[in-house]
């Protein structure tokens, strides 16, 4: 299935996407949640009831085209990610291949749907753009092993990873988190596809257009770290919860690896594309 939340005049509601047509599944079976995150906290059942109330005669159906989107996880509770996860990436920045996940976070401010505009911040010069398949944790988990990984897992979206490269990069200290997140540096969209429509998430063709021009052009089989290792390695510490983002990191091709480096400015318009999944669409404009 192919999830999306969309502003509603109730608010936002979590649709099924059928076709050109978005489906009300919570107006056809009013015990399925009106969000993503409750319908992947409902597990199997509640996808059972999804499927059924998606496939009903008399559900209110909205156009794909009219919609007004939402991120798809709207209201994740965490949103983590992993820096230099591809090996081409890494060998870009002259960086040596980790031997273990690199984690940093970012915040609920930072989402942003399909559509709207990446606020570039009136302190950072060097704003830099990322490709990024998410996965979407579908079911809570602490010390999860490689072997039962899968069982986790809800879905995936397109992410895009905006970086504020001057603060990430500032002082001897560094300051990752604060360079990825200031408002609206986490475009994710414009669906969620569940698990059992990517047979193989390791095998996705992953691209991003700026202004029309491909300027990373990879494939997430350049993972140093696969999922299930990247699950596993998070959840000794962390309690993997549903709705939970992963972002698995960027492959090669950033602007600040460019010679001479590219940083986005107001009036660029970014694409990433995943195979099989979707394309995420933003434009630029200068924080007001």
């Amino acid at each position: 299935m192919r999830f999306a939340t969309i502003r509603s005049e109730h608010g936002p509601k979590a649709v099924v996407q059928v076709g050109n047509n978005f489906v009300d599944v919570s107006a056809v079976d009013s015990s399925i949640p009106n969000s993503v995150r409750g319908i992947l906290a409902g597990g199997d059942a509640m996808l059972a009831k999804v499927n059924a109330a998606a496939a009903a005669a008399n559900a209110p159906r909205i156009a794909v085209a009219d919609a007004q989107y939402l991120p798809p996880i709207p209201d994740p509770q965490k949103i983590l990610c992993i820096g230099l996860n591809y090996r081409d990436h890494a060998l870009e920045g002259g960086r040596e291949i980790p031997t273990e996940p690199v984690l940093f976070g970012k915040f609920a401010n930072t989402l942003i749907a399909h559509g709207e505009s990446i606020r570039l911040p009136k302190v950072s010069a060097k704003v830099d753009y990322e490709a990024e398949l998410v996965v979407v944790i579908g079911k809570a988990g602490r010390d999860i092993s490689e072997a039962d990984a899968w069982d986790y897992v809800g879905g995936y979206t397109v992410g895009h990873d905006v970086s504020g490269r001057d603060w990430q990069f500032r002082g001897a200290e560094k300051q990752w988190i604060i360079g990825k997140s200031f408002d609206t540096f986490a475009p994710t969209g414009p669906v969620m596809v569940t698990k059992d429509e990517i047979p193989n998430p390791h095998e996705l063709q992953v691209q991003l257009r700026l202004n029309g021009q491909t300027m990373q052009n990879s494939n997430t089989r350049e993972f140093i770290f696969g999922i299930p290792k990247l699950l596993a390695f998070l959840s000794q510490v962390i309690t993997l919860e549903p709705g939970d983002l992963l972002f698995t990191g960027t492959p090669p091709g950033v602007g600040v690896a460019r010679k001479p480096p590219v940083f986005l400015k107001p009036g660029d318009v970014v694409e990433v594309e995943i195979e099989s999944i979707g394309l995420l669409r933003n434009s630029c404009i200068a924080q007001s």
